[in-house]
């Protein structure tokens, strides 16, 4: 049986190739192709193309990617002829894989959504809705409310809790790490990540920068540790933090958990990471900003979301403190950060916080049981001839 699998983006190459192990796991005879990225092709996934380059968030940042998406889609409903897969698998990015959707059923291929786009937060975008419950043979929901959200809908959708319950663990104790890291036990840590794409580095970055920079004004002895989401942000991230005054040390790309576990605080944008950092009960300070154009364009369409981080989003409920646009600024960063470096209460309570919303991301074994659904819908199709 042939598969293909869809994503982008850093965290979705990561569910992904989390998810193509348990399916070859449980089926090495499976073909598995796909778009994705360097993960996908560890495990020795042909790729069409690395999508994983052409993620961004707003209007005005996705204007450079609009020529590669497309060139990539031309090419993507031939390939999907010639490959015929049995079973198509969406994994988020909303922006591209709509379309690979739509491709697929008007070829008659089976569409399985591995955590749907966040429709329930940009409600403002209906229409995406109604085409995903259309070519959409089965929803594998993460999140509670997101699968109540598509039921509504009337999609056919199977909860089965979120994959980063297997996926967090840190391997070396708090002290170990530390001291692999030669820093003292008594110093305050804060990891820094600034960035997953290209737009962050320019609008995001030098604000979490400048708070870092305020965070040492006022603690002399912090420490700081910058998490990659990718290597090719090395130098850009290294030379803004040596612009800052910054000296931060990198984090092993494999040891992120290690390092999420050991640290006091997380000063990051909105994204995955703040979810791993709550499964590893690691404070954290959350903020986003997006072209100045892009955020105009939405005020004018009224378009207004409850909450950006996946923390908050769990319960719908502020749990992270969050901060977007203009009122991601030094100033209100470095306020909350320090308050939960320097007191041990609201550093406690956001840590209770985390272990109460823990049963909203489910049990255990998501990605076995997403593995199974999957299988599940291959076994029902008709035998390939």
């Amino acid at each position: 049986m042939r598969i293909f699998v869809s994503t982008g983006e850093v965290s979705g190459d990561l569910h992904a190739s989390h998810l193509i192990k348990a399916l070859l796991d449980k089926d090495p005879t499976l073909e598995i192709q796909g778009l994705g990225g360097q993960r996908m092709a560890s495990l020795g996934i042909p790729l069409l193309a690395d999508t994983t380059t052409l993620s961004s968030i707003g209007l005005v940042e996705a204007i450079p990617f609009i020529v590669p998406t497309l060139r990539i889609q031309a090419k993507l409903k031939s390939f999907l002829k010639n490959f015929r897969p049995d079973l198509v698998i969406l994994i988020d990015y909303i922006g591209s894989n709509v379309k690979v959707g739509k491709i697929a059923r008007q070829l008659g291929i089976p569409v399985v959504y591995y955590i749907a786009p966040q429709e329930w937060v940009w409600s403002t975008f209906q229409k995406d809705t109604s085409a995903i419950v259309a070519f959409t043979d089965l929803i594998l929901a993460i999140f509670p409310e997101e699968a109540r959200y598509y039921q509504k809908f009337g999609a056919k959708v199977e909860w089965i809790g979120h994959p980063l319950t297997d996926i967090v663990h840190a391997k070396m104790s708090r002290s170990a790490f530390r001291a692999h890291m030669e820093t003292p036990e008594s110093a305050p840590v804060v990891v820094l990540a600034p960035a997953s794409r290209n737009q962050e580095l320019r609008y995001l970055m030098p604000v979490l920068f400048e708070t870092a920079r305020n965070i040492k004004a006022q603690i002399p002895n912090v420490q700081f540790w910058l998490a990659l989401s990718t290597a090719k942000f090395k130098s850009a991230v290294e030379t803004a933090a040596q612009a800052y005054g910054l000296q931060a040390k990198f984090i092993p790309k494999s040891q992120t958990y290690d390092a999420l576990a050991a640290a006091d605080l997380l000063l990051t944008k909105s994204g995955t990471i703040n979810l791993e950092a709550a499964l590893l009960g690691l404070p954290q300070v959350v903020a986003y900003r997006v072209d100045p154009k892009t955020f105009l364009i939405g005020k004018l369409l009224k378009f207004k979301i409850p909450f950006m981080s996946p923390v908050n989003l769990v319960e719908m409920r502020k749990i992270v403190p969050e901060f977007l646009q203009d009122e991601a600024s030094a100033e209100n960063l470095t306020q909350v950060s320090l308050e939960l470096l320097q007191n041990p209460e609201v550093a406690a309570k956001m840590r209770f916080e985390y272990t109460q919303i823990r049963k909203g991301l489910g049990e255990e074994g998501a990605i076995s049981r997403g593995a199974e659904a999957i299988l599940s819908v291959l076994n029902v199709l008709p035998a390939r001839r």
